[in-house]
């Protein structure tokens, strides 16, 4: 058995896991805000993370990004369990496994708009922008030497680094892996989901009547998974990959079906056991039908679940290891089940009904299914449980 020793997070609905907790129960986002100078020629709500970020100093310029100055704040919940890590097993035997869809990328936006606009850009990196940097940056802020690799696979990246890292521990490679994800604001993705017709720019409404798409946002979330037996465990994990379209999930929901019956599979479960589900819920018309068919067939109604997308944004890689966090926190803290939010919009009721929570309430039992649904049919589901 796989456990979280310990997890740290930023998000829209907080900077630190205590704050994240309190709006979570009071269903408030204080980072999910109208923001200019993103989407061209309009405003758009974009969960946005306010404030100051731990500064990467000039030894690490090669690494300096929003993106990884996200990671640090993360890190700095977790560091003295990553500390004691170290200490017990060595430089070696932790690895890093993260999980993103724009690493620097919207640092490298700003030094090609400088230079079309004839400005100096001296700042600018090369390597800042590489999907390979998150996990490269924290290896080499931690002076770590076991394996470090990062995974980009849209939505379902951090969730898959999870995957990763725990496999890692399983096969003897390491004893203990750091995993998680980062994504920040950047224009290219929320013009590019805009082009897709994909992109709300008010509030997203996951599974109501008049949703229209996403809400972008940005956050990042690390977790410490280890062998030694802790209050949460990894139980169970699953994977596939459909194939069906570049962006269009499969009608059917073949490959989420797949990975939702791999993890319950791999953690020894029946449907109902399962205490909660997060839902991928985006908000778009196709992946909500989806989803909510995919979890009828396999639940029925009997199963609360919801989104928790119009608190956070949609966080692309981040996306997996951020709700897998927020699932950690409802089993540590025993917080109530978050309400979907229908206040704008109700219920769509051409959806199969498949238990989204309407308010609140207590959770029956203490194991959570977390779902993330990428691009090209890209899935992963984690199921989270107490150990005592």
């Amino acid at each position: 058995m796989i456990y979280i020793a310990a997890a740290g997070m930023i998000n829209a609905l907080g900077r630190t896991p205590d704050e994240i907790a309190a709006n979570l129960n009071a269903g408030f986002a204080p980072g999910m805000l109208e923001r200019e100078g993103w989407l061209q020629g309009k405003v758009a709500v974009l969960g946005g993370v306010d404030g100051e970020l731990p500064s990467i100093p000039d030894e690490f310029a090669n690494h300096r990004s929003r993106n990884n100055q996200l990671l640090l704040a993360a890190l700095a919940q977790i560091q003295p369990q990553v500390d004691e890590a170290i200490a017990s097993f060595g430089r070696d035997r932790v690895a890093v496994i993260m999980g993103t869809s724009t690493s620097g990328l919207d640092e490298g936006d700003i030094h090609a708009n400088r230079k079309l606009n004839g400005e100096a850009s001296s700042d600018w990196r090369y390597p800042q922008q590489e999907l390979g940097d998150p996990s490269r940056f924290l290896r080499n802020w931690l002076k770590l030497e076991g394996p470090a690799y990062t995974l980009s696979t849209a939505c379902s990246s951090s969730a898959r680094a999870m995957i990763s890292g725990r496999r890692l521990i399983e096969a003897g490679m390491v004893d203990v892996a750091i995993v998680g994800g980062a994504d920040t604001l950047s224009r290219m993705p929320i013009n590019g989901f805009n082009s897709l017709e994909s992109l709300s720019t008010t509030l997203c409404q996951p599974f109501s009547r008049d949703r229209c798409g996403i809400t972008i946002g940005e956050g990042a979330a690390l977790m410490l998974l280890t062998r030694e037996p802790q209050a949460i465990a990894l139980l169970g994990v699953g994977e596939s990959s459909d194939a069906h379209h570049i962006s269009a999930p499969h009608p059917e929901g073949a490959g989420a079906i797949r990975a939702i019956q791999q993890a319950l599979a791999d953690a020894g479960l029946q449907p109902q056991d399962i205490g909660y589900i997060n839902l991928h819920g985006t908000a778009t018309p196709l992946n909500d039908r989806v989803e909510s068919k995919v979890i009828h067939d396999l639940f029925g109604t009997d199963v609360p679940c919801s989104s928790t997308k119009h608190l956070t944004g949609h966080t692309l890689g981040a996306a997996g290891i951020t709700e897998a966090a927020i699932s950690m926190l409802i089993l540590e803290r025993n917080l109530p089940l978050p309400a979907q939010d229908f206040s704008q919009s109700p219920f769509d009721a051409e959806l199969p009904e498949c238990g989204i929570l309407r308010q609140p309430q207590a959770l029956a039992r203490p194991t959570i299914l977390s779902n993330s649904f990428a691009f090209g049919g890209n899935n992963a589901s984690i199921l989270l449980g107490r150990t005592a």
